[in-house]
C-alpha cells in the first residue's frame, strides 16, 4: 500500500498515524532490520529509513551519533537496499527513505530510484532538496512510481509552501520548529501554522516532525495533522535499552493514536 493511502485510510477511520524513523545500518545492517520490523509490529504505520551521511546538517546529536556508528561499522549506500528488502520480507508497512541529496547523486539518480522501487520502498523524503532544483527527481520518481516528500518550514513563504505541496506525493513534511531534529518538551506552536498554511493550498496529507517525542504529543499532532513523525526518541530508547526499550517506546508513542 502507498503512503498516501495509509494516511488517508487511517484518517477516514478516525485515527491518526505514527511514522517512525530509524537509520539503516545502525548499529549494524541486521540490527537495523530488526529495529525497523519491531517498529512496524509495535504500531508504526509508516517506516522512515534513514541514510547515514557524513554531513547531516539537519540532524541532532542523537541521530548524528547513530549514523556515525553505522558508518564506522562499514555501512555503504548499497546496504540500504538490503535493509529495505529484508524489512519488506517481514512487514507490509510502507517505507520511505530519508536521504540528503548528495549520496543519491553520487550513486546515480536513475539507478538509485530503480533499486529503491525494486527493494520494496514506496518513495523518498529529501530534506535538503527543493522542487526548483529537483526536475530530474520529479521526472524519475514519476517514471518509476515513487512517492516524494518535500519539507515546509515555519520560514517558508506562501509561494514556497504551495510549490512544495504541489510537488509532493505521499505527504508534505511540516517541520515544527526551526533548527535541527531532537526532542522538545513542548511542540512549537508554529507546527499548527505550518500545517494550516499547507491546508490552504493543497489537500495532500500533512505530517509533522522535529520535536515529537511522546504519546501525548503524537495525539496532539494528529488532532490537526495526518501523522506524527518520531525519530530521536526512538533512537534514544534503542541506544539506552536495546530492542526491548525501542519496542516499549514505540508502543507508548502509538498509544497517542487511541
Amino acid at each position: 500500500m502507498r503512503v498516501e493511502e495509509v494516511l488517508r485510510d487511517r484518517r477516514a477511520q478516525g485515527r491518526g498515524s505514527l511514522i517512525g524513523y530509524f537509520p539503516a545500518g545502525y548499529p549494524t545492517v541486521d540490527d537495523s532490520v530488526a529495529a525497523l520490523v519491531a517498529m512496524a509490529q509495535e504500531g508504526c504505520d509508516i517506516l522512515e529509513v534513514g541514510v547515514p551521511y557524513s554531513d547531516p546538517v539537519m540532524d541532532g546529536e542523537v541521530i548524528q551519533r547513530a549514523t556515525e556508528k553505522a558508518l564506522a561499522n562499514g555501512f555503504r549506500l548499497s546496504n540500504l537496499f538490503e535493509v529495505i528488502q529484508k524489512v519488506r520480507q517481514q512487514t507490509e508497512v510502507p517505507m520511505l527513505v530519508m536521504s540528503y541529496w548528495n549520496p543519491v547523486i553520487r550513486f546515480g539518480l536513475e539507478s538509485f530510484a530503480e533499486e529503491l522501487s525494486e527493494s520494496g520502498a514506496q518513495g523518498m523524503i529529501t530534506p535538503d532538496l527543493i522542487p526548483d532544483e529537483a526536475a530530474s527527481w520529479l521526472d524519475v520518481s514519476d517514471q518509476v512510481g515513487l512517492e516524494r516528500v518535500f519539507l515546509v518550514a515555519p520560514s517558508s513563504s506562501p509561494a514556497r509552501t504551495k510549490q512544495n505541496a504541489e510537488a509532493s506525493k505521499g505527504f508534505v513534511y511540516a517541520v515544527s520548529t526551526m533548527g535541527i531534529t531532537g526532542e522538545r518538551a513542548e511542540l512549537d506552536r508554529l507546527a499548527r501554522s505550518v500545517t494550516e498554511g499547507i491546508r490552504e493550498v493543497s489537500d495532500i496529507p500533512v505530517c509533522v516532525g522535529v520535536g515529537v517525542s511522546n504519546g501525548e504529543q503524537v495525539a496532539e499532532v494528529n488532532s490537526y495533522a495526518d501523522g506524527a513523525i518520531v525519530g530521536t526518541a526512538i533512537i534514544r530508547a534503542y541506544e539506552e535499552g536495546g530492542l526491548e526499550a525501542l519496542r516499549a517506546k514505540v508502543r507508548e508513542l502509538a498509544s497517542g493514536l487511541g
